[in-house]
């Protein structure tokens, strides 16, 4: 179960985030045969990783910095999803579950669903 500690100086965004990420992990959980495709946006970039959570490491990483060289927008949170599931496939890895770390399924976070199930990562 995830604790979730907040700063004083916390926006209410930023908390009301964290609070949806804490409820969702509650019921999402990535396991050896089907891990977890976890998003993280910031302002800058989009990061995705699938994680196992039985043993608590990272099978496969990606983000825009390296998938799309520099670009920041939703093509490029495609190329991220696509690249991560080309890295997932390599390692025998067809089935995970998504983990959308508490944002709207919408933007960037859709982009990187999208370009994961177009590249064969099944979820």
């Amino acid at each position: 179960m995830i604790k979730v500690k907040f700063k004083k100086s916390a926006k209410p965004k930023v908390t009301k985030r964290l609070k949806n990420r804490a409820r969702i992990r509650k019921s999402v959980e990535g396991s050896a045969e089907r891990p977890r495709l976890c998003v993280f946006r910031s302002t800058s970039h989009t990061y995705a990783q699938i994680i196992d959570d039985v043993t608590g490491k990272t099978l496969a990483a990606s983000s825009t910095k390296s998938a799309a060289q520099g670009k920041k927008n939703i093509d490029a949170s495609k190329a991220v999803g696509a690249d991560l599931a080309k890295k997932a496939l390599e390692k025998n890895i067809k089935k995970v579950v998504f983990d959308r770390s508490g944002y709207v399924y919408h933007g960037r976070v859709k982009a990187v669903a999208d370009g994961a199930r177009e590249a064969g990562l099944d979820f």
